[in-house]
């Protein structure tokens, strides 16, 4: 078996090198996200909403009326 030298080994495993995640400032609201995802702090791609996201107050109301609803 020949020996294979440092540099044909670097050579072959030179595609094996890691790349940094991209990152886009969200138009809507300048949140760092991957490209061609729905922003997860607002919840728009590509200008429109497309996820309904919950505030704190919705998720409040929405516990109350299910406390209100168990007490029935």
């Amino acid at each position: 078996m020949k020996h294979h030298t440092q540099s044909r080994k670097n050579m072959r495993r030179s595609h094996l090198a890691l790349d940094k995640t991209a990152l886009v400032k969200c138009p809507k609201c300048s949140e760092m996200i991957k490209p061609h995802r729905v922003c997860k702090n607002c919840g728009f791609y590509k200008g429109k909403e497309v996820k309904k996201l919950e505030t704190a107050l919705d998720r409040k109301n929405k516990l109350a009326k299910k406390a209100k609803k168990a007490e029935k």
